[in-house]
């Protein structure tokens, strides 16, 4: 990675929250992660970080049942300057088949709807979507209300190593014709091997840098 590209070199738990009233403090510019349960957030939250285990994965869909806040450092080089920015990467609880109860659904859509449209630190979401299947009703009916609240999304189609190269751009393809994407909005990734690591992360920080990321 060119050093004037910015790159995740800290990353660190700091809180779980299911109320406004437990985020943590102080307050920074947010990218949210959001995506069907079992679309491989977790590895791809560790995959960013390049901390295997910050994320805990799990093989039981619906494991992520609250709003689960991390610190991340991200640091360039420009003009042989150091510059370092801190945000939070918020991983959100998964909608799709996670195995609970329905109160609990509702619970769980409850304090997650009130946070994505409620927070005023919130830069870009990005929405994971498992890139071997056809958009799913939940994938956009998720997509269409995170556009409804005016943020900025960003889609990730997850496990792009499970298909031939071939194969993983006609569905990029199709993703981009069904949901009506520009090719800055969406992007293809493998956590097994990193790829586009270093292009989602610019992606990322140059949604905060437009909604105010504090940079050091």
């Amino acid at each position: 990675m060119s050093k004037d590209n910015w790159d995740i070199i800290r990353a660190k738990y700091v809180a779980s929250a299911v109320r406004a009233d437990q985020y943590p403090q102080p307050a920074l510019i947010e990218a949210a992660f959001i995506g069907r349960s079992n679309v491989g957030k977790s590895s791809l939250i560790n995959s960013l970080c390049r901390r295997n285990g910050l994320a805990r994965v799990s093989s039981t869909p619906g494991k992520t049942q609250t709003i689960n806040f991390y610190e991340l450092e991200a640091k360039r080089v420009v003009e042989g300057e150091d510059e370092r920015a801190s945000f939070y990467l918020v991983d959100l609880p998964g909608y799709g088949f996670a195995k609970t109860n329905h109160n609990n659904k509702d619970q769980w859509s409850g304090f997650i709807s009130k946070y994505l449209s409620g927070s005023e630190n919130l830069g870009v979401v990005c929405q994971l979507i498992d890139i071997r299947h056809k958009p799913m009703d939940s994938d956009m009916e998720c997509f269409n209300w995170l556009r409804s609240c005016g943020l900025k999304v960003q889609v990730v189609l997850t496990k792009s190593d499970k298909l031939s190269k071939n194969a993983a751009m006609s569905q990029k393809a199709l993703f981009k014709r069904e949901m009506g994407l520009k090719e800055h909005e969406i992007i293809t990734y493998s956590s097994s091997q990193h790829t586009m690591r270093g292009e989602l992360i610019e992606r990322i920080m140059n949604a905060l840098s437009a909604n105010g990321v504090e940079q050091e």
